[in-house]
């Protein structure tokens, strides 16, 4: 079977820290394409494009990462299992969470992305195929990591775009957003001493942060945060334009800023992990 992730695992000392990067793919496998209507430029733009690459020297740090190739246009990996939009399959119920949820409707710049909605078999492919066997794999990390150090932090690395469009406001009207948003619906889902760290590196850096706006956390954060069982998650969120062209989906001179910065966070949560694993 296709392999539709890829596991790299630590090159330097082992830590109990997961990189998790699940939007960066830009793959459709052609059993998915057919009923692809959304533009190419589309794919790109509404992939966490190059976060892959921000985060290579992750396992040099002592990390695990686990990165999907699919494109988020095939079934987004971080929306629940039952998130379905009846708009999007036949006979689902109309109750997800998010504007998108698990298989999306139109693109982030509102074009459509199937044109036609999938039966109920097309959905479970796509689970059976890219979801699950994703999920499956970063269930078995976070479980290795766990037994071994006796907990686990799960960093969902992510991108957004820099500047939100203000919901109501008049066409084109938007405002910026932080440079960084750590997702912990509220703190919950990850102890202090794993968030404090981001903190001081965002201001060390210079740049703006902003907790869980716009994103406090989507699937994998809530399905491991949990601090009390010593399983602890932090969505990061990158604003774009700290390392790209927003307009040519080219990384920009800043890029190798940003990816040492990312290091920095991976190490430094790392060396925290070993403090309290003690």
């Amino acid at each position: 079977m296709r392999q539709l992730f890829d596991i790299v695992e630590p090159a330097g000392r082992e830590t109990a820290v997961i990189v998790e990067i699940p939007h960066s793919g830009l793959e459709i496998p052609p059993e998915f394409l057919e009923p692809v209507v959304a533009p190419a430029r589309a794919i790109g733009r509404d992939a966490d494009l190059y976060v892959d690459s921000l985060y290579e020297d992750a396992p040099a740090e002592g990390a695990t990462v686990l990165v999907a190739r699919t494109s988020r246009y095939v079934i987004d990996l971080n929306r629940s299992e039952n998130d379905v939009d009846d708009e999007v399959v036949d006979g689902a119920r109309s109750d997800i969470r998010f504007q998108h949820g698990l298989v999306w409707r139109s693109t982030s710049h509102g074009e459509r992305v199937l044109s036609r909605r999938l039966s109920r078999q097309e959905l479970d492919e796509r689970l059976d195929q890219v979801w699950r066997p994703y999920h499956a794999a970063l269930a078995a990390l976070v479980e290795r990591k766990l037994t071994h150090f006796g907990l686990v932090v799960v960093i969902a690395a992510h991108s957004m775009p820099s500047m939100e469009r203000s919901p109501g406001a008049c066409r084109g009207a938007s405002r910026e957003r932080a440079d960084v948003v750590p997702g912990t619906c509220g703190m919950t889902t990850a102890h202090k001493c794993f968030v404090e760290p981001v903190e001081v590196l965002v201001r060390s850096r210079g740049w703006k942060l902003r907790h869980d706006d716009p994103y406090a956390g989507g699937y994998t954060t809530q399905r491991y945060g949990h601090p009390k069982e010593r399983t602890h998650a932090v969505q990061i969120e990158l604003a774009r334009r700290l390392y790209l062209d927003e307009e040519t989906l080219r990384p920009t001179a800043d890029f190798d800023s940003a990816r040492t910065w990312c290091r920095s966070l991976v190490a430094k949560l790392g060396e925290v992990t070993r403090c309290s694993a003690a």
